[in-house]
């Protein structure tokens, strides 16, 4: 029984660790300053964008999109302002992780 808790607690550990690296990225790149993951800020809760792309098929391409290249409306009238010097996998995982929050 002992030998098999270490690759469990590993297994959990590496399943929960690009969850919390992308949460480090929108802290790394402000995303945070203007969402937070469950309470409307400036923009959008990320758990609210989650609910509302949820069905799409389309979503990751879109939200990729406009996080480089900023927009508002969908959400109110606060601009979004363009992301586009940020690499494109952390803009891909940024999104990956925001469409995986329930």
């Amino acid at each position: 029984m002992k030998h098999l808790i270490l690759p469990v607690v590993m297994l959990g550990a590496i399943c929960a660790a690009p969850a919390q690296a992308s949460e480090e990225l929108a802290k790394k790149y402000a995303c945070m300053a203007c969402h937070t993951l469950d309470k409307k800020s400036v923009g959008p809760a990320y758990k609210d964008v989650a609910k509302k792309y949820a069905a799409d098929k389309g979503a990751q391409a879109k939200l990729e999109d406009k996080v480089k290249k900023g927009g508002a409306g969908v959400w109110g009238q606060t601009p979004m302002p363009p992301n586009d010097k940020l690499p494109a996998a952390d803009v891909s995982a940024l999104v990956k992780w925001v469409l995986s929050l329930k």
